[in-house]
């Protein structure tokens, strides 16, 4: 039985009863410095850096003579090819399967050469690149939702029994999806409508969740699970909606019934997108105006032990990703 026919039933029985990003990226997708200015990076976590290229666009376009590069990492030692670390004979730059400690400053000292041509003297310029580049995951969405049934009186069993059956099948109308309703709660109060004079309504108000029991079945062992769990809290909540959306067509098109003494209050229904951060990574708008919406690895003098929104101070803290104020 659909959800809606159901909880439509219920009504009439109680009244019978009474959901890569940069700051300098090119056409080409590359990377380039800007010397004197470090360069912000965010690297997803678990994937690839974009190219990061040991020079600035200007000299890019031009000819340069016995150039050579040095990129010197976060712990200050200098990078040389690996399984991580990818250079190439031109100096650019990719970190593979990018992870939290990996994040910090990266630097690329670049020298070449000019030669005069009447005397074929040759001079050495240098030019140093910084990069700060920053693991970032997608915050975990949920959603708070919000709607308003009418009801006899605000005494009385049967508002605590709708409360309920409508948790129910909202939780077995997600269910599949690994989502679940949580922190439920309503109130009743009187509503003075324009030309029907005091009614008593239910606001109630929940929130959807996409961790429900055993979801991280759903990841397939999966590295990095958000992009699943927030697939997921997307489709219930287009399915929350459409639920809403049928009430409300149901009792405006049906007229050849009386209206239940509780019903769905038609344009109720609310929604607000909550995200939050896995710990060791957070939101800072200001210090990550580029990747203002990304859950950001918490730097050094900082860390996030739940899922809350932002880091928070911590000095003791050196390493970046942290969990605890250690």
């Amino acid at each position: 039985m659909r959800a809606w026919v159901l909880l439509s039933a219920v009504l009439w029985y109680l009244t019978g009863v009474g959901w890569q990003r940069n700051s300098e990226r090119t056409e080409k997708g590359f990377i380039y410095g800007k010397p004197g200015h470090p360069v912000k990076v965010y690297v997803k976590l678990h994937h690839n850096s974009p190219v990061l290229v040991c020079m600035d666009f200007k000299l890019a376009e031009k000819e340069t003579v016995d150039p050579t590069y040095l990129w010197v990492g976060p712990n200050e030692k200098p990078l040389t090819g690996s399984n991580r670390i990818n250079i190439t004979n031109t100096g650019k730059l990719t970190v593979k399967d990018f992870l939290e400690p990996l994040s910090g400053l990266y630097t690329c000292s670049f020298s070449y050469k000019t030669i005069k041509a009447e005397t074929q003297e040759e001079k050495v310029v240098k030019q140093r690149y910084d990069f700060m580049i920053f693991a970032y995951r997608e915050p975990d969405y949920s959603y708070q939702m919000a709607v308003r049934f009418t009801t006899k009186s605000c005494v009385g069993k049967y508002n605590d029994l709708l409360f309920r059956v409508l948790k129910k099948i909202l939780d077995n109308l997600i269910f599949d999806l690994s989502c679940h309703i949580i922190e439920p709660s309503y109130k009743c109060h009187f509503v003075k409508v324009p030309k029907h004079g005091l009614i008593h309504e239910l606001f109630i108000a929940f929130q959807v969740n996409p961790f429900a029991p055993g979801w991280k079945g759903t990841c397939n062992e999966s590295i990095d699970c958000e992009d699943t769990t927030n697939h997921n809290i997307l489709q219930a909540r287009d399915r929350i909606e459409e639920f809403f959306r049928s009430q409300a067509y149901i009792f405006n098109h049906d007229l050849n019934k009386t209206l239940p003494a509780m019903h769905f209050v038609d344009h109720s229904f609310q929604i607000v997108r909550m995200d939050s951060c896995r710990p060791g990574f957070g939101k800072n708008e200001g210090l990550h105006s580029n990747c203002a919406t990304c859950c950001v690895v918490c730097s050094p003098g900082t860390f996030s032990p739940d899922v809350d929104v932002t880091c928070q101070t911590c000095i003791s803290v050196q390493i970046y990703g942290a969990k605890s104020c250690q």
